[in-house]
């Protein structure tokens, strides 16, 4: 009785160590989820921007800086980060200025605060390109505390390596 309790642990052992090895072998990425082999994953690993050591060229006076949306990809084998950011003030919520992030490069303004906009969606798409949408003002006589357009945003790269934006407005209430 003894000596097959023992066997059986041994085949435990045995079964557990070669799970371990295939196991370790295989990995699945995060964009497909496709299995690959451990060797093509070690290539293939890119590490995404780290958002959070970012330092925004922000003016904000005494007040911090106030991320209020971000997301990172890599995309064709190269890390890229996008944050949406203002400054945090005592009241209300001042408009999001918007920077790229590409590697370990500094951060680049995609779309500045003088435009008025407060972002509610961003995101990095699988071609490279970046969506927003936001809130914002067709005039300075609209309330500042009622926004009344709808802007859906995209950035793409340009021939020159910049970034280009397109955006399309619509009212944000309808009757």
């Amino acid at each position: 009785m003894v000596h097959a309790q023992s066997g059986l642990k041994h085949w435990a052992l045995v079964a557990a160590g070669c799970l371990a090895v295939v196991g370790g072998a295989l990995g699945a990425t995060s964009a497909t989820g496709a299995v690959v082999t451990a060797h093509q994953s070690e290539a293939a690993v890119v590490p995404e921007v780290d958002l959070s050591k970012v330092q925004l060229p922000m003016e904000c006076g005494p007040f911090p800086v106030a991320v209020s949306l971000k997301a990172s990809a890599v995309v064709d084998g190269k890390a890229l980060g996008v944050l949406a950011a203002h400054c945090q003030a005592d009241m209300g919520t001042p408009p999001d200025q918007v920077f790229v992030v590409e590697g370990a490069g500094r951060p680049v303004e995609l779309l500045s605060d003088r435009d008025g906009y407060t972002l509610t969606e961003l995101a990095i798409r699988s071609d490279g390109s970046i969506r927003g949408a936001a809130r914002g003002y067709s005039s300075d006589d609209v309330p500042r505390f009622s926004p009344d357009l709808k802007v859906e945003l995209v950035w793409k790269r340009s021939a020159s390596g910049g970034w280009a934006k397109t955006e399309n407005r619509s009212p944000a209430h309808t009757a």
